[in-house]
């Protein structure tokens, strides 16, 4: 549109903007702040006729439709691909803390009484000595809801890389099985997937609060064997060396350990992200789909 058709339009949406009374100042100067008003008022308008001119026609055919949806669901399937493989690191991970879980527990209680009374752990660990004596409980409904988790997206995540492999975008006639993988990623995948995401994360927290805990412990303990005559009660027995090295040892080993799945998990949130936005994209093809149909 050039320079005179602007000119001529912003004309007359100055003088249908105009209130009553327009006609005894129209010669008046336009302010700064009026003529960004009637520019924005001239964008709108244009945008609106060029709206209404693309709604008028068909840009783009119902089968190149389907065929980019079938190629964003081949996307989402290489992604998803990706996300299944740290999976058993996972599971590996969760099962090492299962087994491990008793051992801490049995430190993190001694190290929660000598807080209460001896007086051995600063704040806020004093004051949350309470809580650490619920940790393996709470720990072991978060393993369990982790290994659920997975299980359930492992076979959800399956079953939609196979809908996805089964489509050929040469092909784009079977807009049946398109649409079933679709609807399949939106309401079950996701779903699993966020599933997954969620209950990995609270595992994170709780290995790193245990790893926090038992530091703590360590270093308040490591100098004296006040913490271990105080905490040979809960652990009815007497405390031998090897019994005294056992929180270093721990230490080293669940940090190390949690490193790796940590790192594992920030690239699997990552991927969840990124598919998250993928999958609710699918239904704007369908919606543009179902309305080509239509018409």
């Amino acid at each position: 549109m050039n320079k005179a058709i602007c000119c001529i339009l912003l004309a007359i949406i100055l003088i249908m903007s105009a209130g009553p009374g327009y006609g005894d100042d129209a010669c008046g100067p336009v302010t700064p702040k009026e003529e960004q008003s009637l520019k924005m008022q001239l964008e709108h308008s244009l945008l609106t006729v060029r709206v209404k001119e693309l709604e008028t026609r068909r840009c783009i055919s119902e089968t190149r439709l389907v065929q980019k949806q079938i190629l964003l669901l081949k996307d989402i399937a290489a992604d998803t691909k990706l996300q299944r493989q740290p999976i058993e690191e996972f599971q590996g991970f969760v099962s090492w803390m299962n087994q491990n879980l008793a051992g801490y527990n049995k430190y993190i209680k001694a190290g929660s009484y000598a807080a209460v009374v001896g007086r051995m752990l600063p704040v806020p660990y004093a004051g949350q000595a309470a809580v650490f004596t619920k940790f393996a409980a709470q720990f072991t409904i978060a393993l369990n809801n982790a290994s659920v988790a997975m299980n359930a997206y492992l076979k959800s995540s399956q079953k939609f890389i196979s809908l996805a492999d089964s489509l050929d975008p040469a092909l784009p006639d079977n807009h049946k099985v398109t649409v079933e993988a679709a609807t399949f990623a939106d309401t079950v995948l996701l779903k699993d997937m966020n599933s997954t995401h969620d209950t990995l994360n609270t595992v994170a927290e709780l290995s790193a609060g245990a790893l926090s805990f038992l530091e703590t412990v360590n270093h308040y303990v490591s100098g004296t064997d006040e913490y271990w005559n105080k905490a040979k009660g809960l652990l009815h027995k007497d405390v031998d060396q090897k019994e005294k090295s056992y929180i270093s040892e721990s230490i080293n080993s669940l940090k190390n350990k949690a490193v790796t799945f940590n790192n594992k998990l920030t690239a699997f949130e990552a991927l969840t992200r990124k598919q998250a936005a993928r999958v609710k994209s699918l239904a704007v093809y369908d919606e543009l789909i179902a309305e080509l149909s239509v018409k």
